[in-house]
């Protein structure tokens, strides 16, 4: 692709870094800003820069909050007994639209997977296993995306956990074998939070 600028040529190259977007998709973005009034552009930019600047992780759930502990932890309508154990921000972003659940959550922030070198102890198990055996939790809901990295971690977790007396489930298999959860249908999700079944039969069931 060739460019008669050397500025727009820079400027499509970063914006086709992002997930999904391909050079002429970047070249169309970027032409489109172009078009638009300058301080537009300027909004974006500052938006962009403040948000990586300012934006912090929960430390009780290590979501993407605004503040130290996320609107999610400190809600006193939420049940602070069931935690919904998921991978990612964008798993909880889906949850939260189905309106189906009323518990809180803690974000892993991954899945194991040693062929990316991803193990353990580089997500946020320990503090999960630290809540659990604090004696407050009730339920712990697994609901990473059915691939076999999501059931390596999900036994991994229940094995850290299963001589407590929290009752540990999975989200129904209305998810297909091998999907993302963020690219499930709200109902389907919604109902597959509401009938959720109990870990240890997911186990026998694979």
């Amino acid at each position: 692709m060739d460019f008669s600028s050397k500025l727009l040529e820079n400027a499509v190259n970063e914006m086709s870094q992002l997930p999904g977007i391909g050079k002429r998709t970047a070249l169309r973005l970027v032409l489109h800003l172009l078009k638009q009034p300058k301080e537009h552009t300027e909004f974006l930019a500052n938006a962009l820069q403040k948000m990586r600047e300012d934006i912090k992780f929960c430390k009780s759930c290590h979501n993407i909050s605004d503040v130290d502990i996320c609107e999610i932890c400190v809600n006193p309508n939420r049940n602070h007994h069931i935690i919904c154990v998921v991978e990612d921000i964008r798993d909880v972003m889906a949850i939260e639209n189905t309106g189906q659940f009323r518990g809180i959550y803690h974000v892993l922030g991954g899945k194991i997977s040693p062929i990316d070198g991803i193990g353990p102890s580089q997500l946020n198990i320990t503090s999960l296993v630290e809540k659990v055996k604090s004696g407050n939790v009730q339920e712990i809901i697994f609901a990473l995306s059915s691939t076999m990295e999501g059931d390596t971690t999900n036994f991994y977790i229940y094995k850290q956990i299963k001589d407590t007396n929290v009752i540990t489930s999975s989200i129904a298999r209305g998810i297909s074998v091998g999907d993302e959860l963020e690219y499930a249908d709200e109902v389907t999700l919604g109902r597959s939070i509401i009938n959720r079944i109990p870990f240890e039969n997911s186990i026998k069931n694979n």
